[in-house]
């Protein structure tokens, strides 16, 4: 198997079990709090990988980089891009039938594939295109509600901002990451440190001006907050080792199989039982991951 799958479906793990802490975290948090939480505690773990990875040399190597126009520019650009569609995914958290706007974040691998196309020339094979297809499909049947169940045009429009977003962070992060003359792992954990840490300075100086009575909730709740952040920083190293191992728009593919483990999470701790639909839905995602693997 390659390796990039394996981060994929690694970093899809620790997404799943990340967004089940942040949405506890949304009912006393604002957004750009939940934002600034995943960043702020995920650096920590995030410098101690860097430092894994380097040793004593990760302070030549940040220089290296910095200096790097081309990789300061689309880090920079993917840095704010996630942090858009962190506030955008965690506003629809807050609507009733959030179901609707995640399931339309999910377009993010269609998008991730049409802009690789637009704007960097990028094409997937056939197979790719229909391993995308495929996926989305599955993402769509156990997504979306059935009928009787109101669609908010507010909520899928901010669900689908967000995946548009996530696209664009996808693929700026891995033209910052491809842009540093080192071993892909290095260049993935060094594109990483930096837009970590560019994102934990922008949410906080605006929690500071803007929210500042919510750093106390998040002091209040650091317990949770933390394991917010390890998740993110294990998911994150995943997804950006993957991205600049291969194309974001099948490593998103292969990453739908998020699903599947916060369902598996729900049964097992909250004894839901699966569905028809779903049962049919995760058919779809097996089917799509199992192309990609072939």
């Amino acid at each position: 198997m390659s390796s990039w799958i394996v981060f994929s479906i690694f970093a899809a793990f620790m997404q799943s079990v990340r967004t089940a802490g942040q949405k506890q975290l949304t009912s006393s948090l604002t957004p750009m709090s939940v934002t600034l939480v995943r960043y702020l505690f995920g650096l920590p773990f995030v410098i101690v990988y860097l430092l894994i990875l380097f040793g004593g040399q990760s302070g030549y190597e940040i220089a290296d980089a910095v200096s790097n126009s081309r990789f300061v520019l689309f880090a920079l650009l993917a840095s704010v891009a996630q942090i858009i569609a962190t506030v955008l995914l965690v506003k629809v958290f807050s609507f009733r039938n959030f179901a609707v706007g995640t399931s339309f974040a999910k377009t993010e691998a269609i998008q991730t594939a049409l802009f690789a196309l637009v704007f960097f020339g990028t094409a997937l094979s056939g197979v790719g295109w229909l391993a995308v297809l495929i996926g989305f499909i599955g993402i769509l049947i156990v997504s979306v509600p059935t009928s009787g169940v109101p669609w908010d045009l507010k909520n899928v429009l901010l669900g689908t901002l967000s995946g548009t977003a996530f696209a664009f962070t996808s693929l700026w992060l891995r033209e910052a990451s491809l842009s540093l003359s080192v071993d892909p792992l290095r260049s993935a954990a060094m594109t990483l440190f930096f837009m970590v840490s560019v994102q934990t300075v922008l949410c906080l100086v605006y929690s500071a001006l803007k929210e500042a009575g919510q750093l106390l909730l998040i002091r209040a709740r650091s317990g949770l907050a933390l394991f917010v952040g390890l998740t993110s920083a294990l998911g994150s190293i995943g997804w950006f080792s993957a991205m600049t191992l291969a194309n974001p728009a099948l490593v998103k593919s292969v990453g739908q199989v998020e699903f599947i483990f916060t369902l598996i999470i729900t049964t097992l701790f909250f004894k839901e039982k699966i569905t028809p639909r779903e049962y049919v839905g995760m058919t779809f995602i097996v089917v799509s991951v199992v192309i990609l693997l072939y």
